[in-house]
């Protein structure tokens, strides 16, 4: 597995970056459907945490497949590999929405695991107006280009996993850009409304929380402005 996967500009249509969607996905069809998403010519990313809470986990493997939608790994896609190895309690994933893969049999689990594992932990897309980087949760790092050689270093484990579970940077506000890329698209984090804390935007708008029946926030990575249900960020 590649950590980083590289796009190339998307010359015939759009390139769409969508929050998490946690087995949501006949509402992120329907999304799509209301923007006119075009498969033969879009592009769309996910931010990971496909899996888990919802009632549909189990179309991931379909959506995967497609060859318009690509995503980096979420720290659920990390749980369901490491369930599969035997690393995680069965009790902690269940209490983290990983119940429907607990059931599952043992090859299907084994299945998930390797298509998860394939996923790389970030990826940039080249853009008329720059180079935009997706993650999970953060990029820690100052500048966009050491991320590749940082995640195969010494340290890359643990880089790893704050580019998979940290809110670090949420938390203290940290307004400090990432040099070296336009934007760094993450997820993670449930909010209100979609909002960004320097070049880092966070889209995770809550979708899959069902008895809120929140919007997914789908961002243009050409304009960087959301083309689905737009809000503005909470802060200014």
């Amino acid at each position: 597995m590649n950590p980083v996967q590289h796009f190339s500009r998307n010359a015939r249509g759009r390139d769409l970056a969508v929050g998490d969607v946690h087995g949501v996905f006949s509402k992120l069809r329907a999304a799509l459907d209301s923007i006119k998403f075009d498969p033969s010519v879009d592009r769309l990313f996910g931010v990971g945490d496909l899996v888990d809470r919802g009632p549909e986990s189990d179309q991931v493997l379909d959506w995967l497949a497609q060859p318009w939608f690509h995503s980096v790994r979420g720290n659920h896609e990390q749980m369901a590999i490491d369930f599969a190895r035997g690393e995680l309690p069965a009790d902690l994933y269940v209490r983290n929405g990983g119940g429907w893969n607990v059931g599952n049999p043992q090859h299907v689990r084994a299945e998930l695991a390797d298509a998860f594992d394939s996923l790389p932990i970030a990826i940039e897309v080249e853009t008329g107006n720059g180079l935009v980087g997706i993650v999970h949760a953060d990029c820690p790092l100052q500048r966009w280009h050491d991320v590749h050689h940082a995640l195969i270093g010494h340290n890359g484990e643990s880089l790893q996993q704050c580019m998979l579970w940290s809110r670090d940077r949420f938390d203290q506000e940290n307004r400090e850009e990432v040099e070296g890329v336009r934007a760094v698209i993450v997820g993670h984090t449930p909010l209100i409304r979609y909002s960004s804390l320097g070049n880092t935007f966070y889209i995770d708008t809550g979708a899959w929380i069902a008895r809120e029946n929140r919007p997914f926030t789908i961002l243009d990575l050409e304009t960087l402005q959301p083309v689905h249900q737009p809000s503005r960020g909470l802060w200014p």
